[in-house]
């Protein structure tokens, strides 16, 4: 779960890492245009363009396709999972700090299984990492701390993913942004994580974190080439399977809480063409925005 959500999924793993603050293949395959996971959905008014974003990137990754630009262009509106004034507020780090920190009485090494805080421990002597700086601090804000850094020492940057770079463009451009939930639900949403889905997604953060080049390279490539049935059948499977009560408050109850907005978006007869911007992992399968949108009855074509 722990490099899914940060890259494919939720925003508030972005969050955390502009708070603190897949290049596979050859050297050409790296430096060619990503194919975008990107649909258009219609009805006879209006349409929105759902693109699927990776939260951290490479300056390789850029230029986008022409179609993300084709889109781009198109929209008057541009919504992210969290607005852009929300997502760069100062006070967001201090929002995600207070939400981590464990009751009193209570420290990360009293809320581990030995085992898995000697491993810890192993972790963060060999990159220099302070435990006591987390000390009191639930093992979940840990686990993305520790992605994050991953990510960071294999040449991924949060501040040109895909979120940032568009929330910067529709900031030069003069477009309009909004948010579909609060920073408060974000962050609700990670706390909300038991103490056994919170060891296991720091035991699956440690284990990725012995090959992290190989681990991240694969999400990556995978949204490098567009590929929405491995998303599906493979990384949201696994995910499901993993942490299926977790994949329900994160993916699928998110989804259908940001369902009714993207309807008014595309039933207001007033209102223009948008571009919505999500975790790539809200719009494919069963559960995904796309398919939600299609069983309504909206015209959708991927582009």
């Amino acid at each position: 779960m722990p490099s899914r959500a940060i890259k494919l999924g939720s925003a508030p793993c972005q969050a955390l890492s502009l708070a603190l603050a897949l290049a596979i293949g050859s050297a050409a395959a790296a430096q060619s245009t990503p194919r975008p996971l990107l649909w258009k959905v219609s009805d006879s008014d209006n349409s929105i363009y759902l693109l699927g974003s990776f939260h951290a990137l490479k300056p390789t990754d850029y230029p986008l396709a022409p179609a993300v630009g084709a889109a781009f262009a198109d929209a008057e509106v541009v919504a992210f999972e969290m607005s852009p004034e929300e997502m760069n507020s100062p006070s967001l780090g201090g929002k995600l700090v207070s939400a981590a920190r464990l009751p009193p009485g209570q420290t990360l090494k009293s809320t581990l299984p030995r085992a898995q805080w000697l491993r810890l421990e192993r972790y963060a002597s060999r990159r220099g990492m302070s435990l006591d700086a987390y000390r009191g601090i639930e093992p979940w804000f840990v686990s993305m701390v520790i992605s994050l850094g991953e990510m960071a020492a294999n040449g991924y940057d949060p501040k040109i993913g895909l979120d940032q770079h568009l929330m910067g463009l529709a900031a030069t451009s003069d477009k309009r942004t909004r948010g579909l939930e609060s920073a408060d639900d974000q962050i609700a949403a990670l706390d909300s994580m038991s103490p056994l889905e919170q060891q296991q997604t720091l035991s699956e953060t440690l284990d990725e974190a012995q090959d992290p080049k190989g681990k991240i390279d694969e999400l990556h490539d995978i949204w490098r080439a567009g590929d929405a049935a491995t998303l599906e059948n493979v990384m949201g499977a696994e995910l499901q399977q993993k942490y299926p009560k977790l994949y329900k408050r994160i993916n699928v109850d998110r989804n259908q809480a940001w369902l009714p907005k993207l309807r008014a978006m595309l039933d207001d007869e007033k209102s223009d063409d948008a571009m919505v911007v999500v975790g790539s992992l809200h719009l494919v399968g069963t559960d995904g925005i796309v398919n939600q949108l299609k069983l309504r009855g909206y015209k959708v074509e991927r582009l």
